[in-house]
C-alpha cells in the first residue's frame, strides 16, 4: 500500500486504501479515495509502460487511464462486470495464465470462474 503524507500539496492524500495488480506490461491500481466532502469512492487506474526510442537510448513513459465508481453504482457496476466476465468465459473458456502468475480462482457474488 502506498504511503501518503499530510502535505496539502500531495495529490495522493485522499487515498485511504490501495492495491496494485501487476499483469504483464500493465499495472492496475484499485484505490479507495475520499472527496473533499468526505464521501468515499473507487478509483481504478490502468498504467501501461510505453517504450519509445532506439535500443541504445530507450525512453519510458506510462499511459494511464482512470475511471471512478461511486458507492451508489457498486451493485450495477459489479453486476455488469460479472455478466461481461461470465460471457467471456462461456465463449472462450478459461484464459491461460501469464507465466508470472499462479492460477487463481475468481469468485464474485457466489459465481466461480
Amino acid at each position: 500500500m502506498k504511503e501518503t503524507s499530510n502535505n496539502p500539496n500531495n495529490r495522493e492524500k485522499d487515498i485511504l486504501f490501495s492495491r496494485s495488480i501487476k499483469a504483464g506490461k500493465r499495472i492496475y491500481y484499485v484505490d479507495v479515495k475520499q472527496s473533499s466532502r468526505g464521501d468515499m469512492y473507487l478509483s481504478l487506474t490502468e498504467s501501461k509502460k510505453i517504450v519509445t526510442g532506439d535500443r541504445e537510448m530507450p525512453q519510458f513513459n506510462f499511459e494511464k487511464h482512470k475511471i471512478f465508481i461511486y458507492p451508489e453504482d457498486f451493485d450495477k457496476f459489479t453486476n455488469g462486470l460479472t455478466e461481461a466476465m461470465k460471457f467471456i468465459f462461456e465463449q472462450q473458456g478459461p484464459t491461460p495464465q501469464r507465466p508470472e502468475e499462479a492460477p487463481k480462482e475468481i469468485q464474485i457474488d457466489g459465481l466461480e470462474f
